[in-house]
């Protein structure tokens, strides 16, 4: 293997681990539905030649509707799983609104889910307006219901609940407004992750009584009987049962199939190994034959469940960054508060919100933000509020964001930001200023609202990270240029008392 290059003799290495693999064990593919035809196959070594399309680099922004039954209660995420649980929040809860679990179960609340006030016109058309520039929806969470007229699950919002295909009103709202569409999939922890619906209480009055999980006529939501309990140790985020892996793969192969997502994401590493990378080739060859050219993105996490290679995708980063400038473009997801809306929750503001996707986007990320949404479909006020502030924030500031990558460093500033999965942090001040560019043209954003003179060090005259003079300032959404002086110590630009936005303020910076 000489004069290969670090990644190629890393490609060849990891192909020829999982090939020998595959010739000792069975094929884990036989039986499922074949893959579209075209370059991918459903190797690591295929798969390592995936490049993230220009459309995902650009975008920077997208939006999320993390929205289906769990949103009933008003108590947040998890709640399918933690309503079976003793001594949880959600199970006491349960039981003082709706009933023991053995007799009032997941399943009813699902009809209580009718989303009567859903209107995904009016809200993607805010969406558009706050800067979205790609729109993903929940395809089916970890409670096993299917959020699409789904071919393989009865437990369906066409048949039930709501009795209206969500996936496809949110995707033809979105492709109506010119944004990208996405659908997300947390099926592949779902066999694993409600093991507790089949259990029962351990005290009176209720002692050894069953939960309606372990009722067989409702087998195909619950799951069946299973001897895998979710995190009793390493590894069991996903089941090694294959039928599931069967089901799971013609489950997502039909929402794939049916509504040619741009962007598919798996909540955790790509499941079942084999017949995760199926549908991943499935996915990337569907698109070339589609546009002429590899457009999806499949995004996925480096969290120690399935399997992983930020090559083959995006990585996604659950409520966190990734450290620095990342080579490969990666993604952000969280939420504007709890993933299912949560009675008097704590809501993260505006400014938080612009600071975080200023600060991913400077290390060549992009934000998919869930905007929490009510049972019913309607906005909880903070969510309409951030929506607004966006709405106000990016006509002026879109052009340091959308379509920009990132200068030598992603900034500068006092202020220490969490890196890694659930370390998020949005409390920056007006030093810290973040870097993009776009052609010949620096953008620096304070992350904060900046008064009197904004300095930025990394522009000090002289200084190596950017070696020629700087020629004008202009404030985005200003009317003129600002005057400015480039001392040895920094670039020092006079701002005005008025600024034309609140919270961050890009300035657009040009050289000789």
């Amino acid at each position: 293997m000489a004069g290969l290059s670090k990644r190629e003799l890393f490609a060849a290495s990891l192909a020829a681990s999982v090939a020998g693999a595959a010739r000792a064990a069975p094929d884990a593919t036989a039986g499922l539905a074949p893959i579209a035809p075209g370059r991918f196959q459903p190797t690591v070594e295929s798969l390592l030649g995936y490049q993230a399309p220009d459309w995902f680099r650009d975008a920077k922004f997208g939006i999320w509707a993390h929205w289906g039954p769990q949103a009933v209660p008003r108590q947040g995420d998890w709640y399918a799983r933690f309503m079976y649980c003793p001594g949880h929040p959600h199970y006491a809860h349960h039981l003082k609104t709706y009933g023991h679990p053995a007799e009032f179960g997941y399943k009813d609340i699902i009809p209580l889910w009718t989303a009567e006030r859903f209107d995904p016109e009016s809200l993607m058309t805010r969406y558009a307006a706050a800067g979205a520039k790609y729109f993903v929806s929940m395809g089916v969470h970890h409670d096993n219901f299917d959020l699409w007229r789904s071919k393989h699950q009865r437990w369906n919002a066409a048949a039930m609940g709501p009795k209206r295909d969500i996936v496809g009103a949110w995707r033809d709202a979105a492709r109506r407004r010119g944004l990208r569409f996405g659908v997300s999939e947390h099926l592949g922890a779902s066999y694993n992750w409600w093991y507790p619906n089949h259990l029962y209480d351990q005290f009176w009055p209720k002692l050894g009584v069953s939960y309606d999980g372990a009722d067989p006529r409702f087998a195909d939501l619950y799951h069946d009987n299973r001897d895998e309990p979710f995190l009793d140790k390493p590894g069991t985020w996903y089941t090694r049962n294959p039928a599931y892996h069967a089901h799971w793969y013609a489950r997502i192969r039909d929402l794939v199939d049916s509504y040619q997502p741009d962007l598919l994401y798996s909540d955790g590493g790509l499941p079942f190994g084999a017949v995760g990378r199926s549908l991943v080739a499935h996915l990337y060859n569907s698109s070339i034959a589609r546009h002429g050219r590899l457009d999806a993105v499949y995004a996925s996490k480096d969290l120690g469940s399935g399997e992983f290679h930020r090559e083959w995708g995006v990585q996604d980063v659950e409520r966190g960054v990734l450290k620095g400038i990342n080579p490969f473009a990666w993604q952000t997801d969280t939420s504007n508060g709890d993933w299912f809306e949560k009675e008097d929750d704590r809501y993260k503001t505006p400014a938080q919100v612009i600071a975080m996707l200023t600060d991913i986007v400077s290390k060549n990320g992009n934000l998919l933000l869930n905007v929490a949404l009510r049972a019913d479909g309607s906005l909880p006020p903070a969510s309409a509020e951030l929506l607004d502030e966006l709405a106000a924030w990016m006509p002026a500031n879109g052009e340091a964001i959308h379509g920009t990558r990132p200068w030598k460093i992603y900034g500068e500033g006092p202020t220490e930001a969490a890196e890694g999965s659930f370390k998020e942090s949005g409390d920056y001040v007006a030093q810290d200023i973040r870097f993009t560019t776009r052609r010949d043209r620096l953008y620096a954003i304070t992350l904060g609202e900046p008064r009197g003179e904004v300095a930025i060090a990394s522009l000090a005259a002289g200084n190596p990270h950017e070696a020629r003079r700087v020629r004008g300032v202009r404030l985005l959404g200003g009317p003129r240029s600002l005057s400015y002086r480039q001392t040895e110590a920094a670039l020092m630009i006079a701002c005005p008392d008025r600024l034309p936005t609140r919270h961050a303020s890009a300035f657009e910076i040009s050289f000789s």
